[in-house]
């Protein structure tokens, strides 16, 4: 096979607008979580507090995540995508006065705290429409034959937001507190809304307009389920990512174990998106198609492996570097599931494949968050990140041993079939 253009989804206009969008919104979004972490646990000064943060997100997110796929199918992706920032923006702007200290200090501490999940939980609802809408939307953008390259970009631009957000949002709070640090927020939800306006309003590809929503969510949920390249993929991504959540635990590692500060806060924040950011921009140039099961298997493992040297570390400098190697790891993770997803998944059922892949692995991180935080308050911070890391490695060993064709999984095949329907 001849070798391929690693920047040929960037030669189309709309791709590049899509990545600006992509990359604001997660950047945006990923800043705001860093930023409600500290200042709830400043409040608090109690690591289930975070995990409630995680599990206030996650409740709503899975909860809507069918029947938003179902509406994202039968529904304009661009205009879907406009309600969702701008529900964001209202949420930002919620929380942006919730950390005014003139707007709240007349409200008792447990007010004011009970007022932030609310708009979490509320977040939540936004989000399980936003991750299906923008996966949906890649495929409109660009050619058939450029999925796999265009899902490896908008995984690196995913990345580089969540590299700059935490490490922003770190630094941020340290210069100019939480409540600017939200103002800054609300203007990154701004800047993707008015890009987002330079994009062509898409067909809509679904066939079965006004099919009934149990019917469509049942034929999502199917597919699915029989795609055993799509469920081995999203399967192994979700237990590592639930048990493996040690970065909902980094404000207790900052603030107490390592006692970095914010500063330091953002770093550590920052290093494990790093390592998954440079492994993402190099897979632009090194394919991961070939014996692509074995490399996820073994991305996986590498990435526990990471988690348990990040709990028992008491060196921040050998903690940012075994979060920056987990980063890497978790950077080819998400190429491959990505490339799976792009390549496995007909246009008319994107946006349901898209939500059941949310409920698995975009919402684990959240209850990884509330895991974690669980069982740091039963057995101890540092404990519990081991505990996690290993089960990681369990899960992994015995995927690896009893799925034998996950295992052997082979993309190349079906990136040339991708080829020859573009012709």
């Amino acid at each position: 096979m001849k070798q391929k253009d690693p920047y040929g989804a960037l030669r189309y206009k709309e791709f590049n607008i899509f990545l600006l969008v992509r990359f604001a919104m997660v950047f945006a979004w990923s800043m705001q979580f860093i930023v409600i972490e500290w200042e709830v646990y400043s409040i608090t000064k109690n690591p289930l507090s975070l995990g409630i943060i995680g599990l206030m997100e996650v409740v709503p997110a899975v909860s809507m995540a069918l029947f938003a796929g179902h509406i994202v199918d039968q529904s304009e992706k661009k205009s879907l995508l406009i309600k969702c920032i701008l529900g964001f923006s209202v949420i930002s702007f919620g929380l942006f006065l919730l950390t005014w200290p003139k707007v709240v200090e007349g409200y008792a501490t447990q007010t004011v705290l009970y007022a932030i999940y609310f708009l979490v939980f509320l977040g939540g609802f936004v989000r399980s429409f936003l991750g299906p809408t923008i996966f949906s939307l890649l495929s409109l953008v660009v050619p058939k034959k450029l999925y796999p390259n265009a899902a490896t970009w908008s995984s690196s631009v995913w990345q580089m937001g969540a590299v700059l957000g935490p490490a922003l949002a770190g630094f941020s709070i340290h210069l100019i507190g939480v409540h600017w640090s939200m103002c800054l927020i609300v203007g990154f939800a701004v800047t993707a809304l008015l890009a987002l306006t330079q994009i062509e309003t898409k067909p809509i590809l679904n066939p079965k307009i006004g099919e009934p929503v149990m019917q469509s969510l049942k034929e999502g949920v199917k597919f699915v389920f029989n795609t055993k390249a799509i469920l081995g993929a999203i399967t192994l991504d979700m237990v590592a990512v639930l048990f493996g959540g040690a970065v909902a635990l980094l404000p207790v590692f900052a603030q107490d174990i390592l006692k970095v500060g914010p500063q330091g806060f953002g770093v550590l924040r920052a290093a494990p998106a790093v390592g998954a950011f440079l492994t993402m921009l190099i897979s632009a140039y090194v394919p991961l198609n070939k014996n692509a099961g074995m490399k996820l298997l073994i991305a996986v493992f590498g990435f526990g492996l990471s988690i348990i040297a990040f709990g028992l570390s008491t060196w921040f400098w050998v903690s940012v570097i075994a979060l920056f190697f987990s980063g890497v790891f978790d950077g080819i993770s998400m190429v491959i599931r990505q490339t799976i997803l792009q390549l496995k998944t007909p246009d008319h059922m994107r946006g349901r494949v898209a939500s059941v892949n949310s409920m698995f692995v975009g919402s684990s991180n959240e209850l990884g968050a509330f895991e974690s935080g669980l069982t740091a308050k039963l057995m101890g911070t540092v404990t519990a990140v081991v505990f996690g890391g290993s089960m990681t490695l369990l899960i992994v060993l015995t995927t690896g041993i009893f799925s034998p064709t996950f295992r052997k999984l082979d993309l190349r095949k079906d990136m040339e079939e991708h080829e020859n329907d573009s012709k």
